[in-house]
């Protein structure tokens, strides 16, 4: 097993405060909204064995089959298929979608075969990989996830008093689901910015009124009113005014699927998904919004947010996910307890979140990790663990 020294991502939205609080170190003053752990290019963890400081990512590849296990090899090839990440939000991220495998396949084929440079702004699919991802709150944590029932959203939108939005409510309590949703999405993205820059600001004024009033839509309106804050004029908040707004508490998570539309608002959570780098975006952002493509890949589908609680599997708590380039589930040791095995056939990072674990190799080796702290451990290393705190594992379905 090896400590992971990892790399904290200062993206724009992030939270100056959240992530210093849980690492126990002083805030820069700067955003700190993502620490990644694994071996995704982009930062990938960093190990030491005793020879200096290697990238995960340059140890995976010297020696897959040792490290990932033959069983995850034969799955997802040469590569750890996941990516985990503690995610601090400090304001939205943007409204976004992730294509499906064959979506994703087709999509990076096009773009390759059209010399598309990689890292062009106009580029859609850094990769041929899917990427679903699973969040699982460790504060309150708000977020948009999924299209709300048409009539619903109509209720919502009509309860603003807005002449403008007249049309859109018109038309979700008229049609049928897939088409009313369709209809509304792709006139809000397909208008010029200015040209609804005044329908998104009394949408906004009105939303931080009804926020204050007892009624049945009053966190909806204030989720709304704060992204109209953060994004003020954007088509993204008539968009965000479409899906389901949730709060997790921690401990209750969301799965996001291919085709579902998606934000995070605010709060702090443990992230794992399958390692890829595409998204389209519907908003809330100054970056490029396709909007054909993204059409083309969201599933215009309503539901419930659908929260996911873990379910208690032999002592571990298991978030229970339809992928297998993932696994998470957390452990939260009682006092006092026996150390318990941890052991597995396909490679594991370990992230403590709280309180103090202690993981031990054999009868020599042994790691301390405190709140934010990680480790990488290769496939069928047995271990065990003890002490009192929380502790997530991110593994593979193989």
């Amino acid at each position: 097993m090896d400590r992971l020294a990892n790399t904290v991502r200062p993206y724009a939205w992030g939270s100056t405060t959240a992530l210093p609080e849980l690492l126990g170190t002083a805030p820069t003053g700067e955003p700190q909204a993502e620490m990644w752990m694994g071996a995704h290019p982009g930062a990938p963890s960093r190990i030491d064995r005793g020879a200096g400081p290697r990238s995960l990512a340059e140890v995976i590849d010297a020696a897959p089959e040792a490290e990932l296990g033959a069983d995850a090899v034969r799955a997802f090839g040469p590569r750890l298929p996941f990516l985990l990440k503690l995610l601090a939000a400090g304001s939205p991220l943007s409204l976004q979608v992730h294509p499906d495998l064959d979506q994703a396949r087709a999509g990076f084929a096009d773009e390759e075969r059209r010399g598309v440079p990689i890292d062009a702004a106009r580029r859609n699919y850094k990769d041929a990989n899917h990427k679903p991802e699973l969040i699982v709150a460790l504060t309150p944590f708000d977020g948009l996830c999924g299209f709300r029932h048409p009539a619903r959203t109509a209720d919502l939108l009509a309860g603003l008093g807005v002449d403008d939005l007249k049309p859109y409510v018109d038309i979700l309590r008229a049609s049928p689901e897939e088409d009313a949703l369709r209809e509304v999405l792709t006139a809000v993205l397909g208008a010029e910015h200015h040209a609804l820059a005044g329908t998104v600001e009394q949408a906004a004024v009105a939303a931080d009124r009804l926020a204050r009033e007892d009624g049945p839509h009053a966190a909806d309106y204030a989720a709304y009113a704060a992204i109209a804050h953060h994004y003020p004029g954007d088509p993204g908040v008539l968009a965000a005014m479409l899906l389901n707004h949730v709060r997790l508490q921690p401990g209750e998570a969301l799965f996001l699927g291919a085709g579902i539309p998606h934000a995070y608002l605010s709060g702090l959570g443990v992230e794992l998904m399958a390692n890829s780098d595409n998204v389209l975006r519907c908003g809330l952002t100054p970056k490029h919004v396709d909007v054909p493509e993204l059409l083309r890949v969201v599933r215009f589908e309503a539901g419930d947010a659908g929260v996911l609680r873990p379910e208690a599997v032999g002592g571990e708590e298991v978030y229970e996910t339809p992928i297998d380039e993932f696994r998470l589930s957390r452990f939260v040791p009682a006092p006092g307890a026996a150390p318990r095995p941890l052991v597995s056939r396909t490679p594991q990072i370990l992230l403590c979140t709280a309180g103090t674990v202690r993981l031990r190799a054999g009868a020599a080796a042994e790691l301390v990790l405190g709140p934010g702290e990680s480790a990488f451990v290769p496939a069928g290393e047995a271990l065990t663990l003890a002490g009192e705190g929380t502790l997530f594992r991110a593994t593979v379905v193989a």
